[in-house]
């Protein structure tokens, strides 16, 4: 790890560590264990990749403590519509904004950005609906809900049969 992902790594925790103390809870060792597999994940994990990830959390400290840092705006769940959500790293906490691609068939779920141009776009557009209904628009995000090229791929497979 060089020097400047360090301090990143330990703004993180300091930020982490704030947000926590903000709803009255603490920033355990499980917790911190926690932050960092959120922080090297590459997309949001399900409860059994986060225990797979590091085996010395157990499931059930790992569903309380994912309850805490999602209260506490540290993680965010994702809803996929399997029996597991999945959970990243908050948006400002991460300092990536993106969105997902969400499998229905295998329930992956995939980061994709969109080009600058278009998300200065969506957010005037998501500025004058929500100025028209009275609503203060903190953040958006965008899921797009389909089919993986894997599962595209066996299901073409399997139709040919």
């Amino acid at each position: 790890m060089s020097g400047e992902d360090h301090r990143d790594s330990n703004a993180l925790h300091v930020e982490a560590a704030r947000r926590l103390d903000a709803v009255q809870s603490r920033y355990t060792t499980k917790r911190r264990l926690l932050v960092d597999v959120f922080e090297q994940a590459d997309h949001p994990l399900s409860l059994p990749e986060v225990i797979a990830a590091d085996s010395s959390l157990a499931q059930s400290s790992v569903y309380r403590n994912l309850a805490a840092l999602e209260e506490a705006g540290v993680v965010r769940r994702i809803v996929t519509g399997d029996d597991f959500a999945r959970f990243e790293l908050a948006e400002e906490l991460s300092g990536h904004h993106h969105h997902h691609l969400i499998c229905r068939t295998c329930r992956t779920v995939a980061d994709f950005t969109l080009p600058t141009a278009v998300e200065r776009s969506l957010a005037a557009t998501f500025r004058d609906v929500s100025d028209a209904h009275g609503f203060s628009v903190q953040d958006h995000q965008v899921d797009l809900l389909g089919a993986c090229a894997d599962c595209q791929d066996a299901a073409r497979i399997g139709g040919d049969t």
